[in-house]
């Protein structure tokens, strides 16, 4: 059946509730949704982010207005970015009526990188997790984890020639200004590595990397030292946290390292 327009259906969800009990986060969770995101001056990029949206519920209302959530997201012009997501926040407690609440946005970030000697470009993929906060003050975390070459300096001094390495993640957690992009932070932890790793490499640069990553060994203890102080003398940076998992090739397990200071 269909109703008329002019219609007035009634708002169950906004009529007081005699419960006396605030609900800390309210709102949806695991909605996958294409939406804009801005890192650096090339401009937006289409992404597809699974969002955690949550406000406060007051004592004295029944339900929050589920469907704003979504409309949110589809505002004209909505780019999201570290820059965005305080006025995106604010935005947000307008709309629900509330006093605070929480945003998760979690999506594959894709870099394009260039080949050290043949110049040639691919695309690298980091998973990446932006956490923002907003009640009287607005905090943002990034995470990011990042995929790099590590090379065992016991190995080299030991072997008479060759040494092992593997691939490593480190995942990066750190407290943000709006001064720090998603690139940067990447770019920060890649240099502390014995190598970066690429989508595409000629010969050329295989021979580059696997030499490069030679004369630059590191433990799993060596990275996460160098990264925590990278990120440590970063005025965007607040607090942070950076994990190592070494996938050992040599072992039937991981080594690990973490430093926290958030």
């Amino acid at each position: 059946m269909n109703l008329p327009l002019n219609t007035t259906l009634e708002d169950v969800q906004n009529t007081p509730d005699k419960r006396q009990l605030a609900i800390d986060h309210v709102g949806i969770k695991s909605l996958r949704y294409p939406v804009f995101f801005e890192s650096d001056d090339a401009g937006p990029i289409r992404v597809v982010a699974s969002f955690n949206m949550y406000v406060r519920l007051p004592h004295h209302v029944k339900g929050t207005h589920m469907s704003r959530f979504v409309e949110l997201l589809e505002k004209p012009g909505q780019v999201f970015s570290v820059i965005t997501m305080k006025t995106f926040m604010q935005t947000m407690l307008t709309v629900l009526e509330a006093d605070s609440g929480y945003v998760e946005m979690r999506f594959p970030f894709f870099l394009s990188k260039t080949a050290p000697v043949s110049g040639v470009a691919s695309m690298m993929d980091y998973d990446v997790t932006l956490k923002a906060e907003m009640g009287e003050q607005f905090t943002l975390t990034v995470k990011a984890e990042i995929p790099v070459t590590s090379l065992c300096p016991c190995s080299k001094k030991i072997s008479e020639y060759g040494a092992h390495n593997q691939r490593s993640l480190v995942t990066v957690e750190v407290e943000v200004d709006e001064t720090l992009t998603l690139d940067q932070l990447i770019a920060m932890v890649e240099k502390q590595a014995s190598s970066e790793l690429y989508g595409l490499l000629k010969r050329p640069d295989e021979k580059y990397v696997t030499e490069y990553a030679y004369d630059n060994p590191k433990f799993v203890e060596d990275l996460v030292r160098d990264i925590a102080g990278t990120l440590d003398k970063s005025e965007a940076i607040d607090g942070f946290r950076v994990e190592c998992e070494n996938f050992e090739s040599i072992h039937n397990h991981s080594a690990y390292a973490m430093i926290d200071r958030m």
